[in-house]
């Protein structure tokens, strides 16, 4: 890898590609390590560009100044077609200390699901050109040992993602679901889900009503926001900890990060949180959010014992579809992970893709490590027995540390 130059905004060298029609596509970048030299650009592929709700200008930068480790350093990469100027796309990155030796990573402290750049328009992407742009990134980029971007989309709103096409990317062990929204609200439950949801979610919403008025309510104010976020907090980790799981919220820093998105996506509706009540009981809380007509679902904290045999997480979420429907948005993603209610409920399901690449001696023991690690763990998941027998282990594990 070359090392940038020493100032901020240094352009690295481009290399031509030759696309269809022999027109020469190369591009240049640019590196910023402030967000204030890339807010406006930021905010303009925000608003005319394509991106994902996990990219939004707010969220990324409450994970700099409240997740990233203080040792780290703030690397976005601007992107430009070398012969116009024209931006192309932003990637978030951070180069970190990592036993020894230099790590670059997506932006994330664990609260962002998806890789996926801000990509300036809807262009086609193809792997030599993707790889083209990734050469003039890792050129303004600082040295590093290796490169590990996890939860790459294949897509970013019907466009190829650049980053999943990449000749250096290989498909991850990791899926994301999600559903097409689309026709009337009122008959959408029955037309897009599986129809032993659409049976079961009008059967559940029927017991709730017996409790009271069934409701899915919106906090629209700070007041609101303070009260269904510690409902949220308050369901998710007594969830969690009756099932042994590891969740991020059990840390004060992450919990002060999604309380401060929430708060700020008042202004904007970015970020949102719902409630599910019945009558005066509180059955759900749900964390999400809402960008390019999409619906993010990020945190679910249910109520589990409000009624016998009885879901309220997969009433909220049949709710909360019929809300986002109503409102417009046109797809509805249930975020990462093969949970099987995502399949229950009849979403489709993608596979994400990573990069994970040693670039020096130093870097080739953790980057094995992780592949080794992956094999390891997609050989256990294919075998159920075996899978559910570790899982309950690591369950038993985290109890006895609680």
């Amino acid at each position: 890898m070359q090392q940038a130059a020493a100032t901020e905004g240094a352009v690295g060298p481009v290399s031509p590609i030759t696309v269809g029609f022999g027109r020469t596509v190369r591009h240049a970048a640019r590196l910023h390590t402030s967000f204030d030299t890339v807010k406006p650009l930021w905010l303009r592929l925000e608003e005319t560009g394509l991106c994902t709700g996990h990219q939004g200008f707010a969220w990324m930068e409450g994970i700099a100044r409240r997740l990233m480790p203080k040792s780290a350093e703030l690397l976005v990469v601007e992107v430009n077609d070398a012969d116009t100027g024209a931006p192309v796309m932003l990637l978030p990155l951070m180069r970190r200390r990592a036993r020894g030796h230099y790590v670059i990573e997506w932006l994330s402290g664990g609260v962002c699901d998806y890789a996926a750049p801000l990509l300036a328009d809807a262009r086609p992407w193809t792997r030599q050109t993707a790889d083209d742009a990734w050469a003039a990134v890792c050129a303004a980029l600082p040295p590093t040992d290796r490169f590990h971007i996890a939860g790459i989309p294949q897509q970013i709103h019907g466009v190829d993602n650049p980053l999943a096409l990449l000749s250096v990317a290989r498909d991850s062990i990791h899926i994301a679901s999600g559903l097409v929204l689309d026709g009337s609200p009122e008959t959408l439950i029955k037309r897009i889900c599986k129809s032993s949801f659409a049976k079961n979610f009008h059967k559940h919403c029927r017991r709730f009503e017996q409790m009271g008025k069934l409701d899915l309510v919106e906090a629209e104010t700070p007041e609101l926001v303070e009260e269904q976020f510690a409902t949220l907090l308050e369901l998710r980790l007594k969830r969690f900890r009756e099932l042994g799981r590891f969740d991020l919220l059990t840390q004060a820093p992450v919990v002060e990060f999604y309380r401060n998105a929430a708060l700020q996506g008042l202004s904007d509706g970015s970020v949102r949180l719902f409630e599910l009540r019945a009558g005066e009981a509180y059955l759900a809380v749900i964390y999400v959010l809402v960008m390019k007509g999409t619906l993010h679902a990020l945190l679910l904290g249910i109520d589990q014992d409000a009624v016998p045999n009885v879901s309220p997480g997969l009433t909220t979420i049949g709710k909360l579809m019929i809300w986002a429907r109503a409102q417009g948005l046109g797809y509805f993603d249930l975020s990462v992970g093969s949970q099987g209610y995502k399949q229950h409920i009849g979403a489709s399901s993608a596979v994400l893709a990573e990069l994970c690449e040693a670039v020096t001696l130093k870097g080739r023991g953790s980057t094995a490590y992780i592949k080794l690690r992956g094999k390891a763990e997609l050989f256990v998941r294919s075998k159920p027995g075996l899978y559910k027998a570790v899982q309950g282990a690591a369950r038993r594990l985290r109890r006895l540390k609680t």
